[in-house]
């Protein structure tokens, strides 16, 4: 898609959505009042079209139209929100609109039932919504950008996405559906609600999967289960609200593969059956350990929470929010070390090569590449409470609150051990090249053992007074303490290499207004200031800035101007952002030095639903914007790595009537322009274009078939490159085309 189509296309959307509003006012009766929780105190919630900033909305029949891979992939329907995906079912790269970032998701936030899961937003090999899985359990997804968020929770800057169960009620209601696709998924899922007793509902769910994978590694590379349960008790003065989330799910860790390789493309992964079982060395005695590298990313684990609303004496308002996550989030993987090459270049060989495996012989003009056999082994504990009291006093509404959260992390890696192996699928590797049979391997290797603890606590309050029966301004501020303790074995040999005892404290705050068109429209105006804190991580890669006297604390300003319309059959909201970000860090390996820089970026999105009596439906959601790195040694006036300056989802979908049959067909157009790969401007990632295509059919009440064709042209996409070595031509491409089928059953 060429820019010039692309700003066409998005011109059209937008005077189609200016439009709609003179429309949709006659039929202002039947509007569906919406309430968002993220960006309130203590998620006490808000009418979206009253909110003062832009914030996102999928409920459950959007979710499954967008069919997405993972939590991860979903999140490219909020605007302003890069997701890299590639990666498989977990370890996503989530960049928010213009704020810098190597990987990972340094600036997301994923809360359950208004609860962040895990208050550290990306830890090395973990980021929030690698341990979280989406199932039919899910009633509503939120996301919220910039806004309040820097005041309330857990003070995150950039993005917060809030998942919302179902719950149950008087009506006893289910669901039971199957799913297979052409890459040999099974999957079944079950949800149930209703009530147990007077004022006392439930909702149960869950599923199990089976899967070699979308990209097939020739065995079960993806497995998993999970279980919710949500209990809720209405109170004559308010609610209690109790759920847990059991997890145990993995799947294969996918990496950047060679570019331009004949064989390798969209549907190739390295790991198979031939090279899943590895031997790898690590510490300062080399001791020998066996792996399944078919590990590959999962979680095991629970995410579990409440929440108390009560209404007090003299209209005082009480809420309180509470979240356990504890569990292993484990890594292992295949990562490539450097580009391909023929046998016949690669150093050391001295006498004939053949396959650790097969016994074979290979000649010069074979495949071959450097892989790093990783392992990260994760064991992470969290507690978050968030308590506000809130009370009206005429034109002012006021509320008080208090976040406390302590985050754990204990770490055991073994990085490096790489070897050379034969390229392509199902391939092994070598005997005969002398770095492979050496304990110290082909390239770097970085063993550590940490522990991290980290406590935060912090006071805040929002102000929101009513000038005029159109305008409304807003106040809040935030004071957090942050601490950290933080020790780490660098060679696995028992002494302490790096130790941290951290406090620092930080005032975080946010100034808005709202003006009220009418009761559908309005206009909106923010600027904030909010910072990341700094966790386990960030004290390892950059110890010595650390031990120089750096905070290693990142501070975001932001300010944003939007306009925002809700009626019965569309809404729009446009939002013109800008942003600030000092003290980013990025590393590339470990061991290497950190790059500290400042980003600046500027664009405007737009989230725009119609939906006609007809049964046409079109969503848009589109970003443009420019950024720069305007703080740095050697790379000032280049545009941030891995961001890109537009992208574009157009979802229509037409619903239609036949013969007694409801009949839905529906497409995604995702757009997306190029990248750079690197802070160095050097690595060009090509923008491309994909087509998701699907359609379901009721044939009787309470039975729906389903077909989701994912990448319907099998484009060859590419979402990064290698962050490990920005020289080298590996790159991540997006999924092949895969088509899923399924048959539910709701009653």
């Amino acid at each position: 898609m060429s820019k010039r189509y692309a700003y066409t296309l998005l011109a059209s959307a937008i005077t189609v959505a200016l439009c709609n509003p003179a429309v949709a006012e006659e039929n202002k009766n039947n509007e569906v009042e919406t309430i968002v929780v993220s960006g309130t105190p203590g998620g006490r919630g808000i009418r979206k079209v009253d909110a003062p900033f832009a914030v996102t909305n999928l409920d459950a029949v959007k979710i499954d139209r967008l069919a997405p891979k993972s939590t991860a992939d979903l999140l490219k329907a909020i605007p302003g929100v890069w997701v890299e995906s590639s990666g498989g079912e977990s370890g996503a790269n989530v960049f928010v609109r213009g704020f810098p970032g190597g990987g990972d998701a340094p600036f997301l936030t994923l809360s359950l039932q208004g609860s962040p899961i895990y208050p550290a937003p990306t830890l090395s090999f973990l980021e929030n919504s690698s341990i979280f899985r989406l199932d039919e359990t899910i009633a509503m997804m939120e996301g919220l950008r910039g806004g309040p968020n820097p005041v309330v929770s857990n003070g995150q800057p950039g993005l917060t996405t809030n998942f919302q169960l179902k719950r149950g009620s008087e009506e006893t209601e289910g669901t039971f559906k199957y799913t297979t696709s052409d890459y040999g998924l099974q999957r079944v899922d079950a949800v149930l609600s209703g009530e147990l007793s007077k004022d006392l509902y439930f909702m149960i769910g869950g599923y199990v999967k089976r899967s070699p994978g979308i990209r097939d590694a020739g065995f079960t590379s993806e497995k998993g289960n999970q279980f919710t349960i949500n209990l809720t008790k209405v109170l004559d003065n308010g609610e209690i609200n109790v759920y847990t989330r059991q997890t145990d799910d993995t799947g294969a860790w996918y990496l950047p593969t060679p570019l331009n390789i004949e064989g390798v493309d969209a549907g190739y992964t390295q790991l198979s059956g031939a090279n899943r079982q590895a031997t790898i060395y690590f510490g300062s005695g080399n001791e020998a350990m066996e792996v399944d590298l078919g590990n590959g990313r999962g979680w095991d684990g629970h995410v579990t929470g409440g929440s108390i609303k009560l209404t007090l004496a003299n209209d005082w308002e009480f809420v309180d929010r509470f979240n356990l996550t504890q569990g292993n989030a484990n890594t292992y993987g295949l990562v490539p070390a450097g580009a391909a090459s023929k046998l016949s270049m690669v150093e050391g060989i001295d006498g004939p090569v053949t396959g650790s495996v097969s016994g074979l012989e290979y000649d010069g003009n074979t495949n071959v590449q450097k892989f790093g056999r990783w392992v990260v082994l994760k064991d992470i504990e969290a507690f978050t409470n968030d308590l506000a009291f809130s009370k009206t006093f005429g034109d002012l509404s006021s509320s008080f609150g208090m976040y406390t959260a302590t985050t754990s992390a204990k770490d055991w890696w073994s990085l490096g051990n790489a070897a050379y192996h034969v390229l392509g699928g199902n391939k092994e590797m070598l005997n005969g090249i002398a770095c492979n049979s050496d304990v110290a391997g082909c390239d770097f290797n970085y063993d550590i053992n940490s522990t991290g603890d980290a406590k935060t606590l912090a006071f805040y309050m929002t102000h929101s007074y009513v000038v005029t029966d159109q305008l409304t301004l807003d106040l809040g501020l935030r004071s957090e303490k942050h601490e950290v303790d933080y020790s780490v074995d660098e060679d696995l040999n028992g002494t302490i290499d790096k130790a941290v005892n951290y406090d620092a404290r930080k005032t975080s705050w946010t100034f808005g207004g709202n003006y009220k068109l009418d009761e559908h429209s309005g206009l909106f105006a923010r600027v904030n200031k909010g910072y990341k804190m700094p966790y386990f991580d960030d004290f390892r890669d950059n110890f010595g800035a650390y031990q120089g006297g750096e905070s290693l604390i990142k501070e975001v300003t932001q300010a944003e101007v939007g306009y925002k319309y809700m009626g019965d059959s569309s809404d729009f909201f446009a939002t013109l952002f800008t942003n600030e970000v000092k003290g980013d860090t990025f590393v590339r390996k470990p061991g290497d030095p950190a790059e500290i820089l400042t980003n600046e970026a500027t664009g405007v999105e737009f989230d725009y639903n119609y939906n006609h009596e007809s049964g046409l439906s079109v969503n848009l959601n589109a970003t443009w914007q420019t950024t720069e790195i305007t703080d740095s040694p050697t790379n000032e006036g280049n545009e941030a790595q891995r961001q890109p300056a537009w992208q574009l989802r157009v979802t229509p979908s037409y619903e239609v009537e036949l013969d007694g049959m409801f009949a839905t067909v529906y497409g995604t157009l995702s757009a997306v322009d190029d990248r750079y790969g690197d802070n160095e401007n050097t690595v060009v990632l090509e923008g491309y274009e994909k087509i998701d295509l699907g359609f379901t059919l009721e044939p009787s009440e309470g039975i729906r078939l389903q077909v989701a064709i994912d990448n319907l042209t099998d484009k060859q996409g590419i979402t990064e490159g290698d962050p490990r070595n920005a020289d080298a031509p590996n790159g991540r491409y997006i999924m092949p085309r895969s088509v899923k089928f399924s048959v539910a059953y709701s009653f």
